[in-house]
């Protein structure tokens, strides 16, 4: 038997015997997927909360489930914060999309001295919506209980500000250390992972990076672009660290423990 359709739905929504789906998610199952009452579904809350449901009816503008059952998943990842220069164009779509397949668990775009986003402010608003759906869509096609926060952006002192006890490294290829060797043997509480603009880093951004506690580290003799760079480290990581020892994504495979 097929794994049931997966629909993320707020934070909060998942209470009760009786759960309403609404907006795209309903629009989604109706529209796209024409879905029937009888129909199994997985709704998830992004925060590993997990109830298995019965399509029950479909209305204009609603759909209403009952709850068969629920649990509450265990997230295994390594937590990977992604610190990516913004780049040009719909790169960031890119990052976004493969990244949450990855298993990072929070983005941060930056502005940096060579990525200054000539974004309108009145826009940015619907460039943040798009990129909490494009994290969704990757999430819910991966198989992913936990949802990935994407933050708004921020100017790069401000993130090197922010106190933290993950690991901080910053890919630059002028680094001095391999990844490998900044690594160390026992599993970090995180990782914070700083990615650069199309055209690198300041001399005086590398300079505030690492007096912020950030290690320079290099990925080898070839130089990626900014949307490779991230998404290349980051299985590395998950490998030594996360989960990708786990089994894929079933239920006999799933570390969960259930809700009464």
């Amino acid at each position: 038997m097929s794994d049931p359709l997966r629909f993320f739905l707020p934070a909060g929504s998942l209470q009760g015997d009786q759960i309403m789906i609404i907006g795209d998610p309903f629009h989604h199952l109706r529209n796209v997927l024409r879905l029937k009452p009888g129909a199994l579904l997985l709704l998830l809350d992004g925060h590993g909360q997990c109830c298995q449901v019965r399509l029950e009816q479909l209305h204009t503008d609603r759909a209403t489930t009952r709850v068969i059952r629920r649990w509450q998943e265990q997230d295994a990842s390594l937590p990977i914060t992604l610190l990516q220069a913004l780049p040009k164009g719909d790169k960031f779509d890119l990052i976004l999309q493969k990244g949450t397949e990855l298993g990072i668990s929070c983005f941060q775009p930056i502005e940096t001295a060579h990525a200054v986003p000539n974004l309108d402010p009145s826009r940015r608003g619907k460039r943040q919506q798009r990129w909490q759906r494009i994290v969704g869509e990757a999430a819910r096609q991966s198989r992913r209980s936990f949802l990935p926060d994407v933050r708004p952006l921020l100017p790069l002192a401000n993130v090197l500000g922010e106190p933290s006890d993950d690991l901080k490294l910053v890919l630059w290829e002028a680094g001095s250390v391999a990844l490998r060797d900044a690594l160390p043997q026992a599993t970090p509480c995180g990782i914070r992972l700083l990615v650069g603009p199309e055209g690198g880093f300041s001399a005086a951004e590398i300079n505030t990076i690492t007096a912020a506690g950030f290690q320079a580290v290099h990925l080898g003799p070839r130089i990626l672009r900014t949307e490779t760079a991230g998404l290349a480290a980051t299985p590395i990581l998950q490998y030594l660290y996360g989960d990708w020892q786990v089994p894929p994504a079933g239920e006999q495979a799933h570390q969960h423990e259930e809700i009464p």
